[in-house]
């Protein structure tokens, strides 16, 4: 056509010769309003559109003779502003002029630039200005990204955030970074206590401000990577690292697994934490959410289930609803076989409640004891293991455990009862003087007490032998009653230390303000067996290693070991621990070395 003929013709007469001039001219232009003077954005669009049309329907002409050089000017701009504002500027105020510097470009392209642009020059600028100088930015001493984490510098965080994510792993490098610090915040709360032990403070399985300042440091992140990095997986997986370092840190001579509990135990039990209903679920969701980062999921399932076990047989428990929404925060976390056995201990105290009601009108129809007694019937899988001394019981307790004893056999006759002592508790009504007083005693505590009824004075060694109890046992319980707050029973020589030499007989001149006395005594069993535990995860190594050699026929050493690891969900064994329970398996014929390698396993059906 003429007007394709024109500008063909135009483009060979002038544009040809002038192109170089008008491109630098246009460069320049922009340069001038890159440093914040004002151009004729009108007149640059009206030339730029010539670039497009002496493409003859392409942009051939507009990207070699103006893009490509605007680009490459573009580039040194920046440059040069990187250098000067690198030397110059702290991280925060570098990172302001970065982003207006990025919205500037891209308006310019709004303004007079073909659009086709736009990912180039904004690829260009992103690099200049961010990919070159990332780690300097982010480690700048005094304003790097660890600086503005420890000073709760949102804002700036947040536009760190986002100018690194238009890089090509832009967030990785920062992502490192807040891993590493918050790990080294955790660490601070670690050396605290462990100052704090050094310093002489008696090392126990209770340190509250030690388990709340863990809960409060993750409750701080998980907060800022919500709100700040937008829960960025990346910045996630940061928050779990670190999180797994801080929790698996031991110091002193209890576990963090044992400390963790225990907090558990004062918000659960009466008499410990005050808290609002919704202050424990709170406490509870972050206890639970510290616990996930746990390795040894397993010790703190035997040291939970014994603290448990001590809050529903003692009647400590503060809250039934709160003791099953515990339960059901850890069964979501580790499934229905970690929760199975305290799931069954509060199924048998209620059970339990059910049959009291009907034994008790037995009892009212067959004895004519003074004494009130109540039985709760436990299921010996769902209990920890407990020591049943055979302690030598007055006669009315002796005629109480044999009516129930009838009456529970001919109820459940394949049934069969072991009678545990140590976990029973009484009340002792006591007479000094004109004053009576309730005594909230343990059953071993009671027995002790009736065998100074008659006015008798007696040995360590006599009533040793009159009650039928080990040293162990017996100790713990004088010295509860003897050499406590409430001195319900006179020792000779008076001090604190229960001897065997020592002479025991009720104290008559016991006086107290309160009717109502509750005499704790020292508990000889600890909050969990170690070897219990260290059998457990035998069996679970073995049943893994059965389970994987059985569907996989053959395999070597290290894929065994990696397989164990990656089923076991509840610890994480060392690998020659893993390696012992094959040797056992091989020993026992479940599997054998291959005749070819002796790394390599075969499964014996």
């Amino acid at each position: 056509t003429l007007e394709q003929a024109g500008l063909r013709h135009f483009k060979d007469e002038i544009y040809m010769n002038v192109k170089d001039n008008t491109t630098n001219s246009i460069i320049s232009l922009i340069d001038e309003e890159r440093e914040g003077e004002i151009i004729d954005k009108t007149l640059v669009k009206n030339i730029i559109e010539l670039y497009e049309q002496m493409g003859m329907g392409s942009l051939d002409s507009y990207t070699n003779d103006l893009e490509q050089p605007l680009l490459d000017a573009t580039r040194a701009f920046y440059g040069r502003k990187r250098e000067d504002w690198i030397a110059r500027d702290s991280t925060p105020d570098y990172l302001i002029k970065a982003e207006k510097a990025l919205v500037e470009e891209k308006e310019r392209v709004g303004a007079y630039l073909n659009t086709a642009t736009e990912p180039k020059l904004r690829s260009v600028v992103e690099d200049e200005i961010l990919q070159k100088v990332q780690m300097n930015l982010l480690e700048k001493e005094g304003s790097g990204c660890g600086v503005l984490l420890a000073n709760d510098k949102t804002a700036d965080l947040q536009r760190m955030f986002s100018l690194f994510s238009r890089l090509e792993n832009g967030l990785q490098p920062m992502a490192d970074i807040v891993e590493k610090f918050i790990t080294s915040q955790g660490n601070a709360c670690t050396e605290k206590r462990q100052a704090r032990l050094d310093s002489g403070q008696k090392d126990k399985n209770d340190d509250p401000d030690f388990v709340k300042s863990l809960i409060d440091l993750h409750e701080k992140y998980l907060g800022v990577i919500r709100e700040t990095f937008s829960s960025h997986h990346l910045f996630q997986k940061a928050l779990k690292n670190s999180f797994e370092v801080i929790v698996n840190n031991d110091v002193g001579t209890f576990s963090n697994a044992e400390l963790m509990s225990t907090f558990c135990d004062r918000i659960l039990k009466s008499g410990g934490e005050k808290l609002s209903e919704t202050e424990v679920e709170q406490s509870l969701d972050r206890i639970v959410q510290l616990f996930s980062f746990l390795t040894d999921k397993d010790m703190f399932a035997e040291i939970y289930r014994n603290q448990l076990a001590k809050r529903l047989l003692n009647q400590r428990s503060a809250s039934d609803d709160a003791e099953k929404a515990m339960i059901a925060k850890l069964k979501v976390q580790c499934g229905t076989q970690f929760t199975s056995k305290m799931e069954g201990m509060l199924n048998d105290l209620a059970v339990g409640s059910e049959q009291k009601s009907e034994f008790d009108a037995r009892m009212e129809q067959q004895t004519d004891t003074k004494l009130s007694f109540g039985v709760q019937v436990l299921t010996i899988g769902h209990w920890p293991s407990y020591k049943a001394p055979e302690v030598a019981l007055p006669p009315q307790m002796q005629k109480c455990m044999e009516v129930f004893k009838e009456w529970h056999d001919a109820k459940h006759q394949k049934r069969r009862l072991t009678w545990v002592h140590s976990l029973g508790n009484a009340t002792v009504r006591a007479t000094f003087g004109k004053k009576s007083y309730d005594l909230q005693v343990t059953t071993l505590q009671a027995i002790v007490l009736n065998s100074f009824n008659d006015g008798k004075t007696y040995g360590f060694n006599e009533l040793k032998e009159l009650l039928n109890l080990e040293d162990i046992t017996l100790k713990p319980l004088l010295h509860s009653l003897s050499c406590g707050k409430h001195k319900i029973i006179s020792k000779t020589p008076a001090n604190n230390k229960i001897n065997s030499t020592d002479k025991f007989c009720g104290n008559p001149k016991f006086s107290s303000n309160m009717r109502k006395i509750r005499i704790p005594v020292a508990n000889v069993d600890s909050s969990h067996s170690k070897n219990r535990v260290e059998e457990d995860r035998s069996v679970a190594i073995e049943a893994a290693i059965v389970r994987i050699m059985k569907a996989r026929k053959a395999l070597s050493h290290q894929q065994l070991v990696a397989e164990v690891l990656s089923q076991l969900a509840f610890f994480k064994p060392q690998p020659r621990v893993i390696k012992k329970r094959i040797e056992a398996l091989i020993d026992r014929e479940y599997l054998e070395r291959s005749a070819e390698n002796s790394q390599q396993y075969n499964y014996l059906a």
